[in-house]
């Protein structure tokens, strides 16, 4: 069951009350619409935020640091992309036309959106949130306050949205890379998390008191290197199939766009003739 005072948990209930009604509205009014991949993984995100932030992971969190890297890891490397996926607010422009679109419409081509949207600064602001929340204070604040917890929830997956959104596209973006963009983009993204685990696992003292307090150094400390290794890992296992996915998906661009280009060749061989 969802923690009621966690807003994540909250958050995860209303995503799916308003994505199941926003997909029936336009079943409504369009007849049957082909969306059954894009449920799937809006759901499934929301499956995996369910996962990450109840029951006995989340119970573990405060006495385990490598259980916490693995629900952060559950946050930001599979719900945001599967979430995404599911193109929320494409469906949300679908089902509701006139005043609600053109508020949101003007929300995604304001200033503040396209800044937010540019993928350098996706990118930048991610990675500032997940090196700050792990080397400054906010974290062992987070294990002693359920409140900060809840916020560093909330900051990991939305910097986690903005860094899949240029990725993933599902839904308009402000700004767009090409394909050889985006595998520089998820590139370079993992070197800076793998020196974050890096960092992690060779570090010789507690970087959290609590977990020390709770366990003891000795215990602690191996835990610190397991969660170190789990972010080091969890790079290549989850950011290298993003990158084959990038891959597949800008192969099948090209065979269509050939396609294309063939059947514009075959139809002006066909009025010449």
């Amino acid at each position: 069951m969802v923690i009621a005072g966690d807003p994540v948990g909250l958050g995860v209930v209303a995503a799916a009350f308003g994505y199941l009604v926003a997909d029936a509205q336009v079943r409504r009014a369009r007849g049957r619409v082909p969306r059954s991949r894009a449920r799937l993984a809006f759901f499934a995100g929301l499956g995996v935020l369910v996962i990450a932030l109840t029951g006995p992971l989340d119970a573990a969190v405060s006495t385990s640091f490598s259980v916490h890297m693995v629900q952060h890891l559950l946050l930001t490397m599979i719900a945001a992309p599967l979430l995404l996926l599911g193109a929320p607010v494409t469906l949300a422009l679908q089902a509701w036309p006139g005043t609600p679109r053109r508020w949101l419409l003007a929300t995604l081509r304001s200033a503040p959106a396209r800044v937010l949207g540019n993928p350098l600064v996706a990118w930048a602001l991610f990675f500032v949130v997940l090196w700050g929340i792990h080397f400054t204070s906010l974290y062992e604040a987070a294990l002693r306050n359920d409140g900060v917890h809840a916020f560093e929830h909330i900051a990991l997956l939305v910097t986690a949205l903005l860094f899949w959104m240029p990725i993933v596209r599902a839904d308009p973006v402000t700004s767009g890379l090409s394909y050889p963009a985006r595998i520089l983009y998820l590139f370079v993204a993992m070197p800076a998390m793998a020196f974050l685990g890096l960092t992690i696992v060779t570090s010789r003292h507690v970087l959290y008191p609590a977990y020390a307090q709770a366990d003891g150094v000795a215990r602690a400390l191996a835990d610190q290197r397991a969660a170190g290794a789990i972010m080091w890992a969890g790079t290549m296992v989850l950011i290298v199939p993003a990158l084959g996915l990038v891959l597949l998906d800008w192969m099948r661009a090209d065979e269509r766009e050939a396609a294309r280009v063939d059947a514009r060749l075959e139809r002006a061989t066909a009025r010449g003739a």
